[in-house]
């Protein structure tokens, strides 16, 4: 070994510095990129040289090299968006997009999605996010992941309604009137209190039904389900007409105890707009009878009319769905995430994409929850650069490579000592 082995030793410092600064000016520039992680660069020492000396063989560094690029996947902030297909995972998961143009998998952590001309949930690169579908009755599919895609031009139809719930109360105070009989030509008079329910046809026209609750004595409460005879085929208008009844009995305590369910009488719903003849409606009283006022806490019934897409809502336990102009909430979809045994392994491809490797392992795919990973709806999350630390480095890097080089200049001044002892 010689000067010119110092040579080659300050020459391998300056390159590895000149990497390292690579990388560090890498996550500079993606300090602002959504789902970046940032990276460091790991030296080792080259095999040494192996010298003679008076206590026996010695060894003599050859410099140094970069020994691997780590990228570190600690989690990034989160930054809140007004966009509602904007996803931010908080936990080790990584969305799993595809390529369209192959059946190639990748793995990102950058959630700014968007539908494109086809309703398919994309990258900004247009890579497809995947996940499982809902069948039509509601039912998350298994088996293989598939493109995240919602049909934005869809219509769903109308549904007429089954089943109608009431929740309410009804004041034991109440009087009796018309001896508890119920007269639809005055139902103002002979009853103590009214409720009205919205239902749907299987056109998807929506009917006012009233249902009156007459106090028949302490305990007993009759019910007549009533709607305008405009409605019904042979009807008149303005004229109520009962297409349901059935008495409520009540215990000491004021708990339902007789008559928790009723129906239409069967046949009577003869819509006169030509809709389904055979519709029957079945209800579901869920009542009591205390000193308090007469009120509807709630009433819940089971048809829609049609209507049309007007938007996509992605829920926090990543369910994709799609809303309708009638207020229905139809799933589509669930996105899934894939964790990996070493994301170190992973290969960064661009566009904050990563491709498994041997390295990483197989991924291990699931649904958003406490080992995959858990969604954070309408926010993105930030690159984990930490540019005080990145400012840190440079100055590290720098010195580095200002005393690799210093190195280099007191060789050559050596070098010149050298070659002048021969002049």
């Amino acid at each position: 070994m010689g000067l010119s082995s110092a040579l080659f030793t300050a020459i391998s410092g300056l390159q590895g510095s000149s990497q390292a600064m690579t990388v560090t000016g890498n996550n500079i520039a993606n300090s602002s990129t959504v789902g970046f992680k940032t990276s460091s660069t790991v030296f080792s020492d080259l095999l040494s040289a192996n010298i003679a000396s008076s206590s026996g063989n010695s060894q003599v560094g050859r410099g140094s090299q970069v020994q691997t690029v780590q990228t570190s996947f600690s989690q990034g902030g989160f930054e809140s968006t007004e966009s509602a297909t904007d996803i931010a995972i908080e936990g080790s998961g990584f969305f799993i997009v595809g390529d369209p143009l192959s059946d190639t998998s990748l793995y990102t952590r950058n959630g700014n999605f968007s539908f494109d001309d086809d309703g398919y949930l994309v990258t900004a690169d247009g890579y497809r996010v995947q996940g499982s579908t809902y069948n039509a009755n509601g039912v998350l599919a298994s088996g293989n992941l598939s493109d995240i895609q919602v049909d934005l031009v869809s219509q769903i139809k109308a549904k007429r309604t089954e089943n109608v719930t009431l929740q309410t109360n009804l004041d034991s105070n109440s009087e009796v009137l018309n001896a508890g009989v119920f007269d639809s030509t005055a139902p103002e008079d002979t009853s103590n209190y009214a409720t009205t329910t919205t239902v749907y046809d299987s056109l998807g026209t929506a009917h006012l039904l009233t249902c009156y609750f007459t106090k028949v004595n302490d305990q007993t409460w009759n019910w007549n389900l009533t709607v305008d005879g405009a409605d019904l085929t042979g009807g008149t208008s303005g004229v109520l007409e009962i297409i349901g009844s059935g008495t409520l009995v009540f215990d000491q305590d004021g708990n339902l105890s007789t008559g928790s369910t009723g129906t239409t009488t069967s046949g009577i719903l003869t819509w006169a707009n030509g809709a389904d003849q055979t519709q029957q409606l079945a209800y579901v009283f869920d009542t009591t009878q205390f000193d308090s006022d007469s009120t509807v806490f709630s009433q819940d019934q089971d048809g829609y009319a049609s209507g049309e897409v007007t938007d996509v809502d992605i829920a926090a336990d990543g369910t994709v769905s799609a809303v309708y102009s009638n207020g229905e909430t139809i799933p589509v979809a669930m996105i899934a995430l894939a964790t990996f045994i070493n994301s170190d392994g992973l290969d960064a491809v661009g566009s904050s994409l990563y491709r498994e490797t041997g390295e990483s392992g197989t991924p291990t795919i699931g649904y958003p929850g406490a080992s995959q990973g858990t969604l954070i709806t309408q926010a993105l999350e930030l690159s984990n650069v930490d540019l005080a630390t990145e400012f840190v480095d440079l100055i590290t890097i720098q010195n580095a490579y200002s005393a690799n080089s210093k190195v280099i200049t007191t060789t050559n001044e050596m070098l010149d000592e050298l070659v002048n002892l021969i002049r």
